[in-house]
């Protein structure tokens, strides 16, 4: 496959109506010149989501030139576990993960994918990129996720704006190289930081983060809070360690 999208599920029967009409014709015009498939990773979901997705685009039913995979979870393992699962049941040489409720438009997944320029490895949605937005999300959810980014771009990278977005692209030897930990919503900023740390490359797409319309966010605040201050004090250790090492030489 040249292209993967991977879609992370769980109590999202009220949004498939939505990658019906969004994402699939999305997929099958990318489809157009490119193998492409997508994978539906359902984690433990309890309010027919799973068989809602084989419904829609099991057995013949997705576009031309699609391949739709269903991963599944028997109970919720959390966004990190199901994103683990879609990337490695993944074959595609770019794979774009994507948020089931399509907070990100899934129409600007082309104008994500040509952010990939020459030594570009991952590029991230940035709806707190200068050239980017947010319409109708809640303010609290803005101020702790703008908070949590502002301390990441302190630690590691003060060009990069957004830090906490799953919508983004990864080519396939940063999938292979880096492994992530978190099995909740820590896990895209993880595997991002982990991969910067390596020497991986970023660009961010201008993005437009919108309000969820249908179903309900499964984030749970205080426990998503308490996993970036915990990982941010790991970032934190890193640099000092990296720093004495460097330093040590002209000590000695």
């Amino acid at each position: 496959m040249d292209l993967s999208i991977v879609v992370p599920c769980c109590n999202e029967v009220d949004n498939v109506p939505k990658l019906g009409a969004e994402l699939m014709p999305v997929a099958a015009a990318l489809a157009s010149n490119q193998s492409v498939e997508v994978v539906f990773v359902d984690d433990g979901s309890t309010d027919g989501t799973l068989p809602a997705l084989e419904a829609a685009f099991g057995e013949g039913r997705a576009p031309q030139g699609v391949t739709v995979r269903f991963e599944r979870h028997p109970v919720n393992r959390g966004l990190g576990a199901a994103m683990r699962t879609g990337f490695k049941a993944a074959s595609g040489a770019l794979v774009v993960s994507a948020d089931a409720d399509g907070t990100y438009k899934f129409d600007t997944i082309p104008a994500l994918l040509a952010q990939f320029k020459p030594g570009i490895d991952i590029v991230t949605a940035s709806p707190y990129h200068p050239d980017g937005g947010i319409k109708d999300v809640p303010a609290y959810r803005i101020f702790l996720s703008q908070g949590a980014s502002f301390l990441y771009r302190v630690l590691v990278d003060w060009r990069v704006h957004t830090w906490t977005a799953l919508y983004r692209g990864y080519r396939r030897q940063v999938l292979e190289q880096i492994a992530f930990e978190s099995n909740g919503f820590l896990a895209g900023t993880e595997l991002m930081v982990r991969a910067m740390l390596a020497g991986f490359r970023v660009a961010e797409y201008p993005a437009v983060l919108y309000s969820r319309v249908a179903g309900a966010s499964k984030a749970k605040i205080l426990r998503i809070i308490r996993a970036h201050l915990g990982f941010q004090g790991k970032v934190l250790m890193h640099r000092l360690n990296l720093r004495r090492l460097v330093e040590a030489p002209a000590q000695s």
